[in-house]
């Protein structure tokens, strides 16, 4: 049977703002937590929403939270191989007196969602749902599928996205007081080793170790790169 404490008591979802909040009788503010679902790979996003779809709860706002290999529709910067993320960066910034078209048309994919939960057709969708989307609207869907964070219940993402404090606070993520649900649980162990791993070549060694040469014999903040030089040299 239906619970009181939830919005399926009244056969309808309940209305939410921005804030993740509602508002009790009282005018008292009440937190309502999001449900962040963490996946190991982006394959299995694809085939958690497709299942999501299948069920009542389809039509429950939900983002994707994915990296700019998958979301980036820019022609330039979507074929520029491994450094997508600093050629994004170099164009939202104007560096080289150019912007980013599909960035200033987000507020278009956030709109269209926004329309089709109010007339109650909103249903769930995969990241390649939002790309083509974005590309009909010329809107990036990365930066689209963090908006609707905001107004999220459920938010998918890789694992790394909830493990790693630097992507926590580059996707301005919180987990205080949410609801956490992390698939396939057993890899965590593997992926928490590699948010904190990091993998050098010998000649970066070497180099580094001949840049702290260079600090240490300019009397440069001396004892801490003395430290480091040593480490570069155990290591080499």
């Amino acid at each position: 049977a239906p619970c009181a404490e939830c919005s399926c008591s009244s056969g309808k979802e309940t209305e939410k703002d921005t804030s993740n909040t509602k508002k009790k009788e009282n005018g008292d503010r009440l937190f309502i937590p999001k449900i962040f679902f963490g996946t190991r790979t982006h394959k299995q996003i694809s085939q958690i929403t497709r299942e999501l779809k299948r069920t009542a709860f389809s039509s429950v706002p939900m983002t994707i939270l994915s990296s700019r290999d998958y979301t980036c529709i820019h022609p330039v910067v979507s074929n520029s191989g491994s450094n997508r993320n600093e050629m994004c960066v170099e164009l939202l910034e104007g560096k080289h007196g150019k912007s980013c078209l599909y960035y200033h048309g987000v507020h278009k994919l956030c709109e269209h969602h926004a329309l089709q939960s109010a007339h109650g057709i909103y249903r769930a969708w995969d990241i390649e749902d939002l790309v083509s989307l974005g590309k009909k609207l010329r809107a990036c869907a990365y930066f689209a599928a963090r908006e609707l964070m905001v107004g999220a219940d459920i938010v998918f993402c890789p694992y790394n996205y909830l493990l790693d404090p630097q992507i926590r606070e580059s996707m301005e993520i919180n987990l205080k007081g949410q609801v956490v649900i992390l698939d396939e649980a057993h890899n965590i162990e593997d992926c928490a080793r590699e948010s904190v791993s990091y993998s050098v070549t010998e000649s970066q060694l070497r180099a580094a170790r001949e840049e702290l040469d260079s600090m240490v014999n300019n009397h440069i903040r001396q004892k801490d790169h003395e430290a480091l030089r040593a480490v570069c040299c155990s290591l080499t």
